[in-house]
């Protein structure tokens, strides 16, 4: 598919778990001479977060640029659109290593392929922030849930490229159950300081797998089918509530997407380093 002879935009499907599973992302590989208005047509277009990648040039210490467009908005990051674009320039033979810096609004981004074609993108180390209880309140009101059936764990920020907040859930049944009140959900992000409501439920400790929801603050969609940020931004708080060990040398697994209709699920593996790496598969 086609935006113009020269802006090619290649839509792939990052994090799929299953036949329609995984989030569309509209990529363009060769977004020189873009202009942003440009780029969020496309978004637009597509009503999904689109990347945009530009080679670097020579003296730079990154290999490539990627800007990221919501319908509504341009953003710093976003997870699954740079697994999808490194894919993609793997696929097509323009990786000359399988180690790639990505530069980005909200800082480098390093990436690696393995040896099978799989991308995982580093995301940093996490950070947590309470959120007061008027705010926890109105967020229990936003989903439109019962205080019984919030698992008994915070309901609190975390933040790696962007802030995410993490509303812990007694089941998958109750997650998959929400119906939140859409109209409200910029609003009250706006109060937790946050870019988008992360309800999730702890589904086998032993294997190492949560579900979640992506409620975005503001979009131009209701809802993501897989968000690599978010994903990553919970295990940061597993990981303080003693959910995780992050020493632990599998992978851990979180899926999204099923109350779409869309089976999704992010690979997190903790870095010796700090931080995390995640991935999945993309077709």
């Amino acid at each position: 598919m086609t935006h113009a002879s020269k802006h090619a935009v290649q839509v792939v499907h990052v994090f799929s778990d299953g036949p329609g599973g995984g989030n569309p992302a509209p990529i363009v590989l060769d977004a020189s001479g873009m202009s942003p208005l440009e780029m969020q047509r496309i978004a637009q277009q597509y009503g999904h977060e689109s990347g945009f990648v530009v080679a670097a040039r020579e003296h730079e210490d990154v290999d490539y640029h990627v800007t990221f467009w919501t319908p509504l908005h341009e953003m710093s990051m976003c997870g699954h659109v740079t697994v999808g674009a490194v894919w993609l320039l793997h696929r097509l033979g323009q990786l000359d290593a399988p180690t790639v810096r990505i530069g980005t609004a909200s800082g480098v981004v390093e990436a690696r392929v393995d040896a099978t074609g799989a991308v995982e993108v580093a995301q940093p180390a996490g950070t947590i922030e309470a959120v007061s209880p008027d705010v926890a309140t109105s967020i229990i009101d936003v989903l439109g849930i019962a205080e019984d059936q919030l698992a008994p764990l915070p309901i609190r920020n975390a933040t790696t490229s962007r802030t995410k907040t993490l509303v812990p859930l007694v089941s998958t049944d109750v997650l998959d159950g929400l119906t939140p009140d859409l109209e409200r959900i910029e609003a009250v992000c706006a109060l937790a300081e946050s870019t988008g409501l992360y309800p999730y439920a702890v589904t086998d400790t032993t294997g190492l797998v949560f579900d979640a929801r992506q409620f975005p603050r503001s979009s131009g969609y209701p809802e993501d089918a897989a968000t690599g940020v978010a994903a990553a931004a919970l295990v940061t708080g597993l990981v303080a509530d003693g959910l995780v060990d992050p020493t632990a040398a599998r992978a851990i697994r979180v899926r999204q997407g099923r109350a779409m209709g869309r089976p999704s699920e992010i690979s997190i593996r903790t870095r010796a380093s700090g931080g995390v790496w995640l991935g999945g598969r993309v077709r």
